[in-house]
């Protein structure tokens, strides 16, 4: 996965098993997700199956149907590249790793799904690949997450990025816990993507897809399928062109409002908080006389259409400073109107604080 900029969206397209095996459907999934210049498209790596489940489990014969064979994947990752697109390989099997690490493939990131995530075996191997390493982190406790991080980094990885979210149909807004990425990035002290499930014909699809961004987290896995709505696997919290469009613009528009968390003033910031035009200006309450001494009585703050060189906080300060000048009433007090003597502030005269 390229480093992103500070805040600037990276949004992954997942595939998974949505084209149940036929290769024309994934390529017209890729196509799809090119034309949307989105940044990643995810696949499902399986080699095979019974090195990822029994042949008791219910989806064993659709899995072996659904599988490509290394020639297949090398004419996909081929069509992917050529469409310019990150490519982050999800590898179901230490086969599937082996076929990444061993011939090379230009991937952006290999990634271990939840199911995998204290898998030794998986670990071991994942361990050997160059590039960044995501870890699908849902439904899994801090102890699981510690034991897969400590194990890459023991290993030499550091380079692991965290993504955070689950499946289930249909998705509760409770069991989301957007603010539990907060907590595990505090912990961890890695990024964190979020893959969001919520039902591809939930009214808030949108808007709950791209609400971890408006807290900061700018890498968002999203499943993608040609056919939204049409019963193929994983389509329940899979969106088309329309929706993950819509998704992409907000997405910038939340990273953009969430900003760079900076403390300093932006360049608008200070133009906000200019003396005069915007914030009050230190002025004459009434006509002071040359000579005479700046006090409570004579003082007053207004707004003006001019900027003040005097900041609202030197106002006591000011106070018994000489005026060199006449000076009318409402005109702005600057430096060049008073005999003023740099003098440290004794808050005493106005407040009970004793020293």
């Amino acid at each position: 996965m390229k480093k992103q900029q500070h805040l600037t969206p990276y949004i992954i397209a997942e595939t998974a098993y949505n084209h149940e095996g036929d290769i024309k459907y994934l390529f017209q999934m890729i196509e799809g997700i090119a034309s949307l210049h989105l940044n990643a498209v995810k696949f499902h790596l399986l080699l095979n199956v019974d090195s990822y489940m029994k042949k008791s489990h219910p989806l064993y014969q659709k899995m072996k149907q659904w599988m490509f064979t290394e020639n297949q994947w090398n004419e996909i990752f081929s069509v992917a590249t050529k469409k310019k697109l990150d490519i982050v390989a999800l590898c179901d099997d230490i086969e599937s790793i082996h076929y990444i690490i061993s011939k090379k493939k230009k991937v952006a990131a290999l990634e271990l799904h939840a199911t995998s995530l204290n898998d030794f075996f998986m670990l071991t191997e994942a361990a050997k690949f160059s590039g960044q390493i995501i870890l699908g982190i849902g439904g899994s406790s801090v102890s699981d997450i510690s034991y897969a991080v400590d194990f890459l980094r023991h290993h030499g990885k550091q380079d692991i990025l965290l993504m955070y979210g689950f499946q289930s149909y249909p998705t509760n807004y409770t069991d989301i816990n957007l603010a539990k990425m907060n907590a595990i990035q505090d912990l961890f002290h890695l990024p964190i993507g979020y893959a969001d499930h919520t039902g591809f014909n939930d009214p808030n699809n949108v808007v709950i897809s791209v609400a971890a961004a408006l807290m900061g987290f700018p890498v968002l896995e999203k499943h993608y399928t040609a056919d939204p709505g049409k019963e193929r696997i994983d389509y329940q919290a899979a969106v088309g062109k329309k929706q993950m469009s819509c998704i992409r613009e907000l997405m910038k528009i939340a990273l953009q409002v969430h900003g760079s968390g900076q403390i300093t003033l932006s360049e608008p910031e200070k133009a906000y908080g200019n003396i005069g035009p915007m914030k009050k200006a230190i002025v004459a309450r009434r006509d002071i006389k040359k000579g005479e001494k700046l006090s409570l009585g004579n003082l007053w703050f207004k707004r003006a259409p001019e900027e003040s060189t005097i900041q609202q906080k030197q106002f006591l300060q000011l106070l018994g400073s000489k005026a060199k000048v006449d000076i009318k009433k409402d005109e702005m007090i600057d430096f060049s109107r008073i005999e003023y003597k740099f003098k440290t502030l004794n808050l005493e005269q106005f407040t009970n604080i004793k020293k």
